[in-house]
This record gives C-alpha cells, structure tokens and sequence, in this order.
C-alpha cells in the first residue's frame, strides 16, 4: 500500500509541476521573441504585446519554481532508497540544473523585471534571451537525469550503489537529445497555443478597439505559426524517440499497441472497443504502421510482450515484466491525439486569417481557447507513457519501482497524499484565476507605461 500510495504522489506532483514548466519555457521563448520585435520597433504593438504576455509567463514561471522544488523533494521523503542507488550519478546533472540553470533565470528574471528603464535597451533585451536560455538549459539537465534512468551509460554498480564513471556519456545518452528536441518542441506548442487561444479571445472581445484587436492578430499570427512548426517538429522528434524506444525498451513499444506476439508488417490500432488481451469486439487498424513507426520499414519485424517477457525472465530473473497495458496504450494515443489536433487548429487559423474571415464568431473563440488545454493534455499523456510503459523498472534494467520505495508507515504518505492534493488544488486554483485576470487586464498604450508597472508584473 505504501508503495502505491507514493506513486500517486509522485504522479500528482509531477503532473502539476508538468502543466507549468512547457507553458514557461514556451512562453518565454516568445515573450523573448515579442521583446525583440519591440526592440526592433520600439513604442509599437509589440512592446504592448510584450509587456501583456510577460505578466502570463512570470506567474507560470513562479508557479513551476514552487512545484518544482516540491518535486525534487520528493526523491527523499518516499524514494530514499532509489536516491541511495542513483544519488552519485542524479546528482551531477541536478546540481548543474541549481546552480547553472535557475540562478541564471533567477538572476536575469530580476534585472528584466526591475531594469526595465534603467538598463540600456539591448542589454535589457538580452536578459530575457539569457531567462529563456536558462529555462532550456534547466530542461536539459533534469532530462539528463531521467533519460539516464530511461537508458543507463556511462556507470558502474559498486557496493549495491550506481557509481558515475563517464559524465560525458550521460550528457551523450541518445535518450537524452531526441527527449530534449521533443520536449523543447512540445513546450514552444505548448506557449504558442496559450497565447493564440489569448489572441483570438482578446481579437473578438476588443473588437471595438481597432489598435488592440490589431495587436493581438499580430500576436495570433505568430502564435499560430510558432504552434503548426513546433507541433510537426514535435512529432518528427517524437517518431526518432520511437525507433530508439523499440531497441532500448522494445516491452514499451509492444505495450504501446497491446501487441502480443512478434509479427512482422504489424499494423496500428487508431481504436480498439473492448479488452486489450487480443480479443476486441472492434478496431481500426493501419497495416504497416507499427512497423513502420518501430523500425522505418512497414513490413518490419516488431517483438511481442510474451517473447519479450520470456527474454526479460531469462535475463533478469523471474517476475512479470508487462507494463500496465490499458494506461500504456490509451496514454500513446490520446497523446497522438491531441498532437495531431494541435497542428490542425493553428493551421486552420491561420487558413481563416489569409481568408480574411477574422475571429468574429464566438464558436471560433470557444475552440481556440479550448485549443489551450491540447498541449497540456498531450504532454501529461506523454509523460504517463513514458514513466508507465518503463514499468516495473525505475531504472531500467538495474532496479525495480518496488525496490525504490522508502520505508514509511503507511499512515504517513497517505498524510503527505492528501496534502499536496489539497495545496496544489488551491494553488491550481489561483494559478488559473491570475492568468485569467491577466488574459483580462487592460492593454495600455505604450505613453501609459510607467513606473508604478514594474512591481505590477510581479503581482
């Protein structure tokens, strides 16, 4: 019981934390690119456009930072003993993430903040690009850290404990680099559907203001440009990881299709009604597909769980080696899902904005903000199908979830459960109700800027 109760805090921590980090590092790529622009073209609608999106982007920002912490401490209270195993290898790229990556954002968040009109303007610029550089760099060392978990290099066990022999190997782990491009991308996707789902919102609503509903097609345009790329590019790295996924971990691909059986041009279920055990009442299936997603080649040759299991017990010992099947597949597809929708609304967008049919309609404003949640809905999905389908491992190959797990009554992490339920609900909360407040503020003209907005944008 202790050890499923600490999994579900481990995922409710991590979730939360996860709907906050791609919309930071997302937006502030674009606020950075909104604050170029406005250098470019200074007293224009995109120093306006800046100066409203930033406020959006530094309470994602705050947020993120307060969960992230919670989540680092996580590895100590209920898995101290995965933290003895891996401690000398996970903290090597943790402590660079301290003391590299967030006193950068740390640092340079600040002097954007209060130097708005005491810093020269290219100096001032610069610090949003380096706040955004640190948020890229933050997601790659901690990604380094679970793709080594993903895919161990560049170690030895030694006495019961993992012991860092190549540092170099770890920042070269495969995993790591196709991770990083697919979260890189999925977070740009993530920042752009939040402001064009703001964009078009404040489009119509201001639509009696000719300057503001201007600004914001501007910023629409650019946020459904920024959407189609980095959701097509999220989807090209996303199918490289595949082909890695089916030889590093050839049980989660097999899970990802409830595939049973080694076969060869194995096909793709879009859909399947009733059970996953090989006996559905209905599909609809792609010949090839599987195949073709695994190894590049429709008529390739794709390992089956059974076979699999076989050659797991042969090479680690007896136990089950099956993922949980349902979650592993429904999680693959409602992300796929949700991928390929967050690549037809921004196209369709902008198909409308060419034809000059605008945002006028309500529906039209309904879907866009709708269109918000799609990314959020794809990265959590993607990230239960990444941790899920690795299952029983937490490292793979060298120690089993169950043998991770501190040892803590019962009574206690049920406690600490209900609690961070209970704080990250009111903090979800408010979270919403300020970037709600924050999509509604009033977009002053830039002769209106002054003073008495800096300590605004830290609420």
């Amino acid at each position: 019981m202790a050890l499923f109760l600490a999994r579900w805090q481990f995922a409710i921590v991590t979730i939360f934390h996860f709907f906050f980090v791609p919309v930071t590092i997302g937006l502030g790529v674009l606020v950075a690119v909104l604050a170029t622009l406005a250098h470019r073209h200074r007293g224009s609608d995109w120093e306006r456009l800046t100066r409203f999106f930033s406020h959006i982007f530094l309470i994602s920002m705050a947020v993120g930072v307060v969960t992230g912490i919670v989540l680092e401490f996580q590895f100590g209270l209920n898995w101290s003993r995965y933290s003895v195993f891996v401690g000398n290898i996970f903290g090597a790229p943790l402590a660079i993430e301290g003391l590299l990556a967030f006193f950068l954002e740390s640092t340079f968040i600040g002097l954007w903040v209060f130097g708005r009109d005491r810093l020269p303007p290219r100096v001032h610029l610069a610090t949003i690009w380096l706040v955004s550089i640190g948020t890229l760099l933050s997601a790659f060392f901690i990604l380094a850290a679970n793709a080594w978990m993903q895919h161990p290099v560049g170690y030895r066990v030694e006495n019961g404990k993992a012991v860092l022999t190549n540092f170099w190997a770890v920042l070269g782990n495969s995993t790591l680099w196709w991770s990083f491009a697919h979260t890189v991308f999925a977070a740009l996707a993530t920042g752009g559907a939040l402001m064009l789902g703001i964009a078009v919102y404040r489009s119509r609503r201001d639509s009696d203001d000719p300057p503001s509903r201007l600004a914001f097609r501007k910023a629409a345009m650019l946020a459904a440009g920024v959407t189609a790329a980095a959701g097509i590019l999220t989807a090209v790295s996303g199918d490289g990881q595949a082909r890695l996924m089916d030889t590093q971990q050839p049980m989660k691909m097999a899970a990802a299709e409830a595939l049973y059986d080694t076969t060869r041009g194995a096909s793709f279920s879009l859909l399947t009604i009733g059970d996953l055990s090989g006996n559905p009442i209905f599909q609809i299936r792609v010949p090839g597909l599987l195949s073709l997603i695994a190894t590049l080649n429709p008529e390739g040759e794709v390992l089956g769980i059974h076979q699999i299991q076989q050659a797991e017990q042969a090479r680690y010992g007896s136990g089950s080696y099956v993922p949980v099947i349902w979650l592993t597949y429904w999680s693959f597809r409602i992300m796929v899902g949700a991928g390929i929708l967050l690549v037809l609304l921004p196209l369709w967008i902008l198909w409308r904005m060419r034809r000059r049919t605008g945002f006028e309609g309500r529906w039209l404003q309904r879907i866009a903000l709708a269109g918000i949640a799609l990314p959020l809905v794809a990265n959590t999905a993607g990230w239960i199908f990444t941790e899920a389908g690795r299952q029983p491992w937490i490292v793979y190959g060298l120690m089993t979830t169950a043998s991770g797990v501190s040892t803590v009554p019962v009574a206690d992490v049920a406690a600490t459960l209900g609690s961070f339920v209970a704080v990250y609900t009111i903090l979800g909360f408010i979270a919403a109700v300020l970037i709600a407040r924050a999509a509604r503020r009033p977009f002053v003209e830039p002769s209106q800027f002054g003073e008495d907005e800096v300590p605004e944008l830290v609420y």
